[in-house]
């Protein structure tokens, strides 16, 4: 019996754990979406890191966005302009206050499939709050 307590207890912590950096990362898109960077700011860290590994026929590239230059493309996109990234689904891990994330995505602009991938977050809890430190995504046409 105490056995089962215990594994119970263990499987609570660590389904809200998952459910708390879904939430964060759910909370990122919102921002995205929206062009709202003051709640962009909410979930990311002050250092975070974003890159994007671009796959087509003339080989694979690797690049890395500046985090200013992504809230100043972020808030400067154009109103008219739909967008979206969706999500297909979220596999989490966390051990201790490190948490990672991956998320198969489609991006549409216009209504339009504009690249698909994979987005890979690093999060970090501080105090009692998940921070992005890190994102790594896959485009492929």
């Amino acid at each position: 019996m105490k056995n089962a307590i215990i594994f119970f207890f263990f499987t609570v912590v660590v389904n809200a754990q998952n459910d708390d950096i879904k939430h964060t990362i759910e909370t990122f898109f919102e921002g995205f979406h929206h062009r709202d960077t003051v709640l962009l700011h909410q979930v990311c860290a002050d250092k975070m890191i974003l890159q994007s590994i671009t796959e087509n026929s003339n080989g694979n590239s690797l690049t890395e966005e500046p985090l200013h230059f992504f809230y100043s493309s972020v808030a400067s996109m154009p109103k008219d302009l739909k967008y979206n990234e969706h999500i297909l689904s979220f596999t989490t891990q966390v051990d201790g206050s490190m948490g990672h994330a991956w998320t198969p995505y489609e991006f549409y602009i216009e209504g339009k499939l504009s690249h698909k991938g994979v987005n890979a977050f690093t999060l970090f809890k501080e105090k009692d709050t998940w921070k992005i430190l890190y994102i790594i995504d896959t485009r492929r046409k």
